[in-house]
């Protein structure tokens, strides 16, 4: 048992855990997702191979020409042909084929970025749309730390996998094919033998420690995510650790998940430090076979000191891409590890999805009806939220909706955004039912002032323009004085270029409140909803903005959500609702006369102020 304040101990994490990428077991698959985004650019991808295929044409033509020199070099002391011999053809020679090698090299590299910048850029920005295109229910049960730290790892996973790919993989396979195709021409098929063995003992080797190996990085992945995860959520919550005093316990889960981060990076360490010892091993004994067989050849007057030369050159070259091939081949599935990450996220499916061919929302001006018709819906199949309601608001008119928390109030806005699909029943807009049209004409037709409401980190003026992009400063002016912000916005040091803070919490509740009112006036759909629109207002200045939301819902189809009563007295009709049921509905004078929970509800805010109308008096402008 813990004791109190100590921090829970983070899970280990495993492959059925939430945004933990399955062992698939198939790298080819992720391979798979990756090519058609390379595939805008094979003609690009052709010319850097070509380029490449011209680097280590050069790079092995090195060993060659040593060769050649050195055997020409048998000259006699004092010799003139020694001074043309020497320093022109090594200087010359040497130099253009290094200068070559490095061209080609950096031709390969200029000529394909674009389609590794092109391609990552495509991955990431589709990834981004599809995370906003699933519905509230995935949003609010992810992680944001953790799944912007594998979209991180995954775009930088592709640049890895593509520069890996086209530059190490096949250049290897390249320079390895002609080195071979040199020893075993030139000189006794040995010498290629021992070449493949020693390849063929590395790969097999690389390939199952580095198999082994995957579960260790993508375990430290997974407690990457978990720390950052814990520190992100830390300090979204920054007063709220303030409020209860918990910067101690805050650390101690953050280090916990540290620690458990550590020791996973140590155990990573340990199996690559055994990888690595082991490549060694392997390279350094062909190494000694090769040069073993080429002194002996030297010894029995079958091979000149120019052969020695350029074998011992040839294996000074291989053993560079050799020893990086298990580095690269390491890198590739760490990327490939990555990259799954990514792709599971593009892969989840969408919980409220556009029918095929559905078409846009249809609002011909004033018939913007709204209709619930016998709506049924749960979050849960086992927990019902909404029980068969049915209600009208006629467009350009208004209905509230009344009740106790948890009676099922902002659902009701939910579902007429369609962030979820009901499970019985209609909900329609000019007739149209909401799920045979688009998603995006749903929402351009309808603004919210939300109960809680959440800024962008950016400035006021861009907070505002939010609800319509492009508005003109005048226009975004005009909203904040409907809003009733104006005054307070121009009284700022910067003004309409204030900062607001992370989720806006350099303002207050009542700051952000209007601003968000500011902001879908802005917007001026033909739909309204107010859910609890005012709640963060102080009296005096609640009259005011109701007066202007007044004026802003005339003749639009206004879903007034409520908790004080005082807020809702003119709308067409009321709606009182508990327990997911429309229990009583009417004008405020029929609910009052008719003495039940309504009435109950107005008198007890009578009783404690909280229904009594402000008095004009007392209203403050902003």
């Amino acid at each position: 048992m813990r004791r109190a304040g100590e921090a829970a101990p983070l899970p280990v994490p495993h492959s059925s855990a939430p945004g933990a990428a399955p062992a698939r077991g198939a790298d080819w698959a992720v391979l798979k997702r990756l090519l058609p985004y390379l595939l805008q650019y094979k003609w690009r991808a052709l010319a850097a191979l070509a380029f490449m295929v011209g680097a280590k044409l050069a790079n092995v033509g090195v060993p060659v020409l040593l060769k050649t020199l050195v055997d020409s070099m048998s000259l006699k002391p004092g010799d003139p042909a020694a001074v043309l011999v020497v320093p022109i053809g090594l200087l010359l020679g040497y130099g253009l084929l290094r200068l070559s090698t490095s061209l080609f090299t950096e031709l390969r590299e200029l000529v394909f970025s674009k389609a590794t910048q092109g391609a990552t850029r495509s991955i990431a920005l589709q990834t981004f749309e599809h995370l906003h295109s699933l519905s509230l229910r995935f949003h609010l049960e992810r992680q944001t730390g953790g799944m912007t730290r594998d979209i991180e790892r995954g775009v930088r996973g592709i640049e890895s996998l593509i520069s890996y790919s086209l530059y190490s993989i096949v250049p290897t396979l390249v320079e390895l094919a002609l080195v071979l195709g040199i020893l075993a021409v030139k000189f006794d098929v040995w010498f290629a033998w021992i070449t493949i063995a020693a390849l063929a003992v590395y790969i097999v080797f690389t390939v199952s420690i580095t198999e082994w190996r995957t579960k260790f990085r993508r375990e430290a992945n997974e407690f990457d995510s978990a720390a950052h995860t814990r520190a992100v959520d830390s300090l979204l919550n920054y007063e709220t650790v303030k409020y209860f005093n918990n910067e101690a316990f805050e650390a101690r889960r953050y280090d916990e998940s540290l620690d458990r981060y550590r020791r996973s990076r140590i155990k990573a360490q340990t199996t690559l430090s055994l990888l690595n010892t082991g490549q060694q091993l392997i390279i350094a004994t062909s190494l000694v076979a090769m040069l073993w067989r080429a002194t002996q050849g030297v010894v029995d007057g079958r091979m000149t000191l120019g052969d020695l030369v350029m074998i011992n050159a040839f294996m000074i070259q291989l053993y560079i891409p050799l020893n990086f091939l298990g580095v690269l081949y390491r890198e590739i599935k760490q990327s490939l590890t990555d990259l799954d990450k990514m792709f599971v996220l593009m892969e989840k499916e969408r919980e409220v999805a556009d029918k095929p061919g559905a078409a846009p929302l249809g609002l011909p001006p004033g018939q913007a009806t709204v209709r619930f018709e016998h709506v049924t819906f749960g979050y849960e199949p086992a927990r019902v939220i909404l029980h068969d309601v049915s209600f009208e608001i006629p467009a350009g008119k208004t209905v509230a909706v009344v009740g106790p928390s948890g009676s099922g109030k902002s659902t009701l806005a939910r579902l007429l955004y369609r962030f979820y699909d009901v499970q019985q029943g209609h909900i329609r807009i000019g007739g149209q039912d909401v799920r045979d049209v688009t998603q995006a004409s749903v929402r351009q037709a309808i603004g919210i002032v939300p109960q809680d409401t959440v800024l962008f980190n950016d400035t006021v003026e861009f907070n505002i323009a939010y609800g319509r992009p492009g508005a003109t400063r005048a226009q975004v002016e005009e909203a904040a004085r409907s809003a009733r912000i104006h005054a307070f916005i121009e009284s700022t040091p910067r003004g309409y270029q204030t900062m607001v803070g992370e989720r806006g919490l350099k303002l207050s509740g009542g700051e952000k409140q209007r601003v968000a009112i500011a902001r879908t006036l802005l917007k001026n759909p033909p739909i309204l909803i107010f859910d609890e629109a005012t709640s963060a207002l102080d009296s005096a200045n609640e009259r005011a903005i109701q007066a202007e939301l007044k004026s802003a819902a005339q003749n639009k189809t206004t879903l007034l959500i409520a908790h004080r009563l005082s807020t809702v007295i003119d709308a067409h009709e009321i709606l009182v609702m508990e327990a997911g049921r429309v229990i009583e509905r009417g004008t405020h004078q029929q609910l009052l006369a008719r003495g039940g929970r309504y009435a109950q509800m107005w008198a007890l805010q009578q009783q404690s102020g909280e229904g009594e109308p402000a008095s004009p008096a007392r209203v403050v402008p902003a």
